[in-house]
């Protein structure tokens, strides 16, 4: 493998938080091709463990000694401009690329690259796709935004043209992606810390969209508004998929079962194809199905390769992921972090045999919680109880701009069952004077709000 800002594999890469799902996973690539690497990150985790048994070199924390011998820094848009390893490489004049560029220079290498995009479900549909082309022994190099078992871990590098990726749309990092087959799973307000309206969003979707040849493709979500419109615009080819007649790719005689997973036929054009069986649950993640699917029939993909990978597909960690059950109560766990989400998990949780839901919910960021503030308190109710923590942070400092408090407060306005908790011993405590056998323990949000579901299960 070869990219066009290195010419010799005696030169040295580092990264800036090489721990992360999406970082470590470029730095196992380059290792895997014979580049020495090195990375920083503020703690140890068994990522970095698997890094370094592979040859990275590894430093705990971000200092500017960290910084030796090195001919280029990728870093991460959550890394702050006063990073002190940013810092020292910007004196050193050492050359310097976030972490979309250099991903779309390791795209480059590949034929046939997929990115995955869409404002929910890029994960799902990235595991079930992974999951397809190993039963079709596509032999593909993979980078997911979670762990997956299939390829234990976020990570798998291959020795063939294929390429599957997440493709986000924060801060327009898939722009600098060449795909050859782009998915557009979904387009809706997100991000808006970043983006000013959804319109902008969108068009955004639809500038990835023309960085797909001519002769690749555009699979996208057909019922969908702003999808079909970027559809009809595409200058390439294009392959649709939804619940409705006028998508390409359906899915018909839809059948869910006591643990909420979908059987269903798939029809192309109204010609029967095959019966699928999910061994993930949630209507949503028929959607996701059909996606993966679509990109199954453009590589040529046998059916009954469709039909294993995706039976075989029980999702990347944290996506409803099954958590363990303690005195008949079942505990999952679901990354939801928006309301679309939240009312997808709800509505999954809905469909299992079950009695009362208790969900614990972490808003993720300040700006997504003020932003979206209507929305949140429309998208819990199918929670028979609601407990709200305190918002967690993630890149950004409480300014006073919104509180958890706050929207518990416009959640009991509007009737909902909600108590606020400030502590993960708070939620646990108050959660486990209410649980009886047959209850649904959800935890629910982007942070850390699954410890308390861990802690419950060892309690």
């Amino acid at each position: 493998m070869s990219f066009n800002f290195i010419k010799d594999k005696d030169k040295k890469i580092h990264f800036i938080g090489i721990g992360g799902i999406s970082m470590s996973g470029l730095a196992a690539v380059l290792l895997n091709s014979g580049y020495s690497v090195s990375g920083s990150d503020f703690k140890d985790s068994p990522i970095i463990d698997k890094l370094r048994f592979s040859g990275a070199e590894i430093y705990i924390g971000h200092r500017r000694e960290n910084i030796k011998n090195v001919d280029l820094v990728v870093y991460t848009a959550a890394i702050p401009s006063d990073n002190p390893e940013l810092l020292e490489a910007k004196e050193k004049n050492i050359k310097l690329m976030d972490r979309a560029e250099f991903l779309g220079q390791i795209m480059k290498g590949h034929k046939y690259s997929v990115g995955i995009s869409g404002t929910h479900g890029k994960t799902t549909c990235t595991s079930m796709l992974s999951h397809i082309t190993l039963a079709g022994n596509l032999d593909p190099t993979i980078l997911v935004g979670g762990e997956l078992d299939a390829i234990g871990g976020n990570f798998r590098i291959g020795n063939s043209e294929y390429f599957l990726t997440e493709a986000c749309e924060y801060k327009r990092s898939f722009l600098k992606f060449p795909p050859y087959v782009g998915i557009i799973l979904n387009i809706d307000s997100d991000h808006l810390d970043y983006y000013k309206d959804i319109d902008e969003i969108a068009d955004t979707f639809l500038q990835f969209s023309r960085l797909i040849p001519e002769d690749g493709y555009l699979v996208g979500y057909a019922d969908d508004q702003r999808v079909n419109e970027i559809l009809s615009k595409a200058n390439c080819n294009t392959l649709s998929y939804g619940f409705s007649d006028n998508a390409n790719l359906t899915a018909k005689n839809i059948y869910f079962n006591k643990n909420g997973c979908a059987t269903f036929d798939v029809y192309r054009d109204n010609k029967n194809l095959f019966n699928i069986t999910l061994n993930v649950p949630g209507r949503h993640n028929i959607l996701n199905a059909l996606a993966s699917i679509c990109v199954s029939i453009i590589f040529n993909i046998s059916d009954n390769s469709i039909i294993e990978g995706l039976s075989s597909c029980k999702g990347a960690h944290k996506r409803f992921e099954y958590k363990g059950e303690l005195n008949g109560v079942t505990v999952i766990d679901d990354y939801a972090h928006h309301p679309t989400e939240i009312k997808a998990t709800l509505s999954t949780a809905k469909q299992m045999n079950h009695h009362k839901t208790y969900c614990i919910f972490q808003p993720h960021t300040y700006t997504r919680t003020k932003a979206l503030f209507d929305e949140f308190t429309e998208c819990f109710n199918d929670a028979d109880e609601l407990i709200l923590m305190d918002i967690y942070a993630a890149r950004e400092k409480n300014t006073g701009l919104v509180s958890s408090d706050e929207l518990g407060d416009a959640l009991r306005n509007k009737g909902l069952k909600c108590i606020n908790v400030h502590s993960h011993d708070e939620a646990l405590n108050y959660v486990k004077s209410k649980l009886v056998s047959g209850d649904l323990l959800l935890t629910v949000g982007a942070g850390d709000v699954v410890i308390v579901g861990e802690k419950y299960l060892e309690s």
